[in-house]
């Protein structure tokens, strides 16, 4: 995928640089971003220099993630940073975080929604996972801001410092958006009212009966 520059009302979206080195660094100092995010923790000048010269070009290369610089209008200053990520052969995850003094502006959910349109536009990706550590509430805030439905928490959903940890899971369609899907999504029949689930009963084959595999 060649490198794209989304626009917003209020917002340039593009792909991290080598210049924005100094920019991301600065950034994740803060405690909130090391303490929510997968960036490493202490995070050190290497890992920004790694980030915005190897991690970002070779994701919009291989087609395994694509990593947007947001900015207050074109040149103004790094507001935050949203990235997708290829999840499965048709889905896609998204994470992101805000520059502490520019948290509180709905900056990031502006940012969400671009990147969330582009990302069922241009990949075609027919379902948007966003995950988040259980306790982070302000992720979750973007997220139901940005349209995502809360889907429930995944135990031991995610790997952080050498601990498996819960997440919360969410997750946007095209449809939420108004926009079309790559396939078409066949939710399961509603309940009538007044009607209960049938209870789980296991599927054995013939051959099973018959003593067979």
């Amino acid at each position: 995928m060649d490198p794209i520059t989304l626009t917003t009302a209020r917002l340039d979206l593009r792909p991290f640089v080598p210049a924005d080195e100094d920019e991301v660094y600065a950034a994740a100092q803060d405690p909130d971003i090391q303490r929510w995010t997968m960036v490493p923790s202490p995070y050190e000048r290497a890992h920004a220099h790694g980030f915005v010269n190897q991690v970002v070009p070779n994701g919009w290369r291989e087609d395994t993630g694509y990593s947007f610089a947001v900015r207050l209008g074109a040149g103004g200053p790094l507001v935050a940073a949203v990235g997708v990520h290829v999840r499965e052969p048709d889905g896609h995850e998204i994470g992101f975080w805000t520059v502490r003094e520019h948290r509180g502006k709905g900056y990031m959910p502006e940012a969400v929604d671009a990147v969330a349109r582009w990302t069922f536009t241009a990949l075609g990706s027919p379902r948007l996972e966003w995950r988040a550590e259980a306790g982070n509430a302000g992720s979750r805030a973007v997220a139901q801001k940005a349209g995502f439905r809360f889907e429930g928490t995944l135990r031991a959903g995610i790997r952080r410092n050498g601990t498996a940890r819960d997440c919360w899971i969410g997750a946007l369609l095209p449809s939420d958006l108004g926009l079309p899907s790559a396939l078409p999504h066949l939710p399961p029949p509603a309940l009538q009212p007044g009607a209960r689930e049938r209870p789980y009963a296991p599927v054995v084959s013939a051959a099973a009966y018959a003593g067979g595999p």
